[in-house]
């Protein structure tokens, strides 16, 4: 009998910790940094501080490294190399070339297999600096921008609709004013 209700009792604290619910992760959304652009420039741009990424030129490349998400896919002597993805028909690379441990340029190419999202970017991006970097000049398919306000040292953000029929290209180009 004392079997009979110890396997009661087994079973009666099975049931009530199968019925136990377990509470689910509950997925929070960073909050956006450039809520009137496309998504797909929060992961780009990154920071509103610097030029792009958070990083200014003539940044050391363990500055470049820590602001990085992930390890550089290729290391070359004063040469970085990042590609991430953003979503399934989203994706973009990071260069950064240095002079004598000084970042010199940064190159960016954004692939983007739907033409009507790329458009979008890309009038994004011109949209953002032309507000950080006014008076743009744009000349055959390019949009310069030159900064020599300040205390910065001179430089030219060079921005290129390189799309193709079947898919988006956006080359964004961050240079020394030489």
């Amino acid at each position: 009998m004392s079997k009979i209700i110890c396997y009661c009792l087994l079973f009666i604290a099975l049931g009530f910790s199968a019925c136990q619910e377990n509470p689910k992760a509950v997925e929070q959304k960073k909050p956006r940094i450039f809520p009137e652009y496309s998504e797909a420039l929060d992961e780009i741009i990154r920071s509103k501080e610097g030029v792009i990424r958070g990083i200014d030129l003539n940044s050391k490349a363990d500055v470049i490294t820590k602001s990085e998400t992930k390890p550089p896919s290729e290391v070359a002597h004063d040469y970085l190399y990042f590609e991430y993805t953003i979503d399934s028909i989203t994706n973009y690379s990071v260069a950064y070339n240095l002079q004598k441990d000084s970042l010199d340029e940064v190159e960016v190419q954004i692939n983007c297999n739907d033409l009507d999202l790329s458009a979008r970017l890309f009038t994004d991006l011109k949209t953002y600096y032309e507000k950080k970097l006014p008076n743009p000049t744009e000349d055959k398919g390019f949009v310069v921008y030159n900064c020599f306000e300040g205390q910065r040292k001179p430089f030219v953000v060079s921005l290129t609709d390189n799309s193709s029929p079947n898919k988006g290209i956006i080359n964004l180009l961050i240079y020394r004013d030489k």
